[in-house]
């Protein structure tokens, strides 16, 4: 089965590459699924600087810094 024979792409849907602003607000998903984050805004940053060091450690070496 080819999928192009069944799946239309509408351009007006597409997101723009680069967006200067983003917002995201989980109340909607509290209030409706009775959802709480596991971790916290800190843990959060802390989880994503470890991961980024981590990649420039790697980048770093496969240079040879």
């Amino acid at each position: 089965m080819d999928w192009n024979h069944y799946v239309v792409i509408d351009s007006r849907y597409f997101r723009p590459k680069e967006v200067d602003f983003l917002l995201g607000d989980p109340a909607k998903a509290g209030d409706k699924l009775k959802w709480q984050p596991k971790v916290n805004l800190g843990q959060l940053v802390k989880i994503m600087v470890e991961c980024d060091m981590k990649l420039a450690e790697k980048e770093a070496l496969l240079k040879g810094l």
